[in-house]
């Protein structure tokens, strides 16, 4: 079996989906199908009873696409608050609820939540009231474009 510490996590065995080879620069590994094993490393995470160590949240921060500071953003916290979790290894009950849900959409494809949560990002950094105009049509009212 292939001990894969490459991903960050020291839990990780292969099976199988890999060879080793020899190169002029030392041994070697391939590893097949690198995405779908991301993947299925974090429905792994995602579904397991026992919350979330700060390695396994900053793989799926990290499989998502988001910085520390976007995650925290999205929160409602700081960056600095998202590096202590992921190094101490302890985040509170509701961020380890909150990143399985959402990178259980992410894998799902469910654009609609990547965009709220985009939409929630950038109302963040504004953080002063706008004006809102609604304009009335036939079919009632709604926000003017």
């Amino acid at each position: 079996m292939y001990h894969y510490q490459e991903c960050g996590l020291r839990n990780v065995w292969l099976v199988n989906g890999y060879d080793m080879h020899t190169t002029p620069y030392g041994d070697g590994v391939s590893i097949h199908d690198i995405e779908g094993l991301h993947r299925a490393i974090a429905r792994g995470l995602v579904n397991k009873a026992a919350k979330l160590t700060g390695s396994e949240l900053r793989f799926l921060r990290k499989e998502m696409g988001l910085s520390q500071a976007k995650l925290a953003l999205i929160l409602g916290n700081e960056d600095q608050t998202v590096a202590l979790w992921e190094k101490r290894g302890t985040q509170p009950k509701i961020a380890d609820r909150f990143v399985r849900a959402l990178y259980r959409e992410f894998d799902e494809g469910n654009a609609h939540i990547r965009d709220m949560i985009d939409l929630l990002v950038d109302a963040d950094r504004e953080e002063r009231e706008e004006r809102i105009n609604f304009v009335q049509g036939s079919q009632g009212w709604k926000v003017a474009a």
